[in-house]
């Protein structure tokens, strides 16, 4: 692809770094933006600096937060007797927005991979645990991608998890093998965790 600014091609170059994001969809998103006012490309470029120094991680739960602890895990009207594993914020969004779960969550930051070198050392497993283990937990299920990285994890999670007193369950498989939840619709994610199974029922499916 042939520039004739040099400014263009590295704002071009930016872009598509950016996941799903080709040269050409990357030249149409730079373009637009040269085509609205100074102001708003500059309200764009500040919320993106503001979102990198200023977003957090909840204590808690690990997932995005504007403060210290999370709007949900702070709320007195969840139930937090039940935690919801999910992989990211992305998951966490998808369940919520389904309006079947009225629980808290632990967002592990990522599945076991090998292949891509991801280990239980590399999420958010240890504090996972820890929270289990005082005692004031009575369920966990899995909301986890149906994919082998999300099957490997939930199986290494049962074992870290069966000793405790709790009930361990998951989503019920109305997701088809490898498809992620981010991308699965809001009925059927829904049904998935409204009958959700216990985590050893579901191995015999």
């Amino acid at each position: 692809m042939n520039f004739s600014s040099k400014l263009l091609e590295n704002a071009v170059a930016e872009f598509a770094k950016l996941p799903g994001v080709g040269p050409k969809t990357a030249l149409r998103l730079v373009l637009h933006l040269l085509g609205q006012d100074k102001e708003e490309v500059q309200s764009f470029s500040d919320a993106m600096v503001k979102l990198r120094n200023e977003i957090l991680f909840c204590s808690t739960c690990h997932n995005i937060s504007d403060q210290p602890v999370c709007d949900i895990c702070s709320s007195p009207k969840r139930d937090h007797g039940i935690i919801c594993i999910v992989e990211d914020t992305r998951d966490v969004m998808a369940v919520e927005n389904t309006d079947q779960f009225n629980g808290v969550y632990h967002v592990l930051g990522g599945l076991i991979s090998p292949m891509d070198g991801v280990g239980p050392a590399d999420l958010e497993i240890d504090s996972l645990i820890e929270r289990v283990s005082r005692g004031d937990i009575k369920e966990v299920f899995f909301a986890l991608s149906a994919t082998m990285e999300g099957d490997t994890t939930i199986f290494y999670l049962n074992k870290r998890l069966k000793n405790f007193k709790l009930n361990i369950s998951t989503i019920a498989r109305g997701i088809a093998f490898g498809g992620e939840l981010e991308y699965v619709d809001e009925i059927t994610l829904g049904r998935s965790i409204a009958t959700r199974v216990p985590y050893e029922n579901s191995l015999s499916g």
